[in-house]
C-alpha cells in the first residue's frame, strides 16, 4: 500500500454551530460592555458625590498637606543640624 492509497484524514466542521457560537460571543461580549459602562458610571458619581461633599476641596487639602510636609522637614532638618553641632562641640547657627 503506498502513502497515497491511505484514507485522508479530513476535519469536518459543523459551520452552523461555529456561526452559532460566535454568534453568543458577540453577544456576551456586548452585555459584558454594558456591564463595564453601568459599574464605570455608578463609580465615577459616586467619586463626583463624595468629593462634592467635602469641607475642604483635594486641591485645598493637597496644598496644605504639601505644607504640612514641607514645615516638618524644615523642622527635622533643623534639629538634626542642632544635634550635629551640641556634638561636634561648635556652635548652633
Amino acid at each position: 500500500m503506498s502513502p497515497h492509497d491511505q484514507p485522508r484524514h479530513t476535519l469536518s466542521i459543523d459551520s452552523r454551530l461555529v456561526t452559532t457560537g460566535a454568534m453568543l460571543t458577540a453577544a456576551g461580549a456586548l452585555v459584558a460592555g454594558a456591564g463595564i459602562t453601568v459599574v464605570a458610571f455608578a463609580v465615577v458619581s459616586a467619586g463626583r458625590r463624595m468629593i462634592r461633599n467635602m469641607d475642604v476641596p483635594p486641591a485645598h487639602q493637597a496644598a496644605l498637606k504639601w505644607r504640612q510636609a514641607k514645615e516638618a522637614s524644615q523642622a527635622g532638618l533643623q534639629a538634626w543640624h542642632s544635634a550635629s553641632d551640641a556634638h561636634s562641640g561648635t556652635p548652633s547657627r
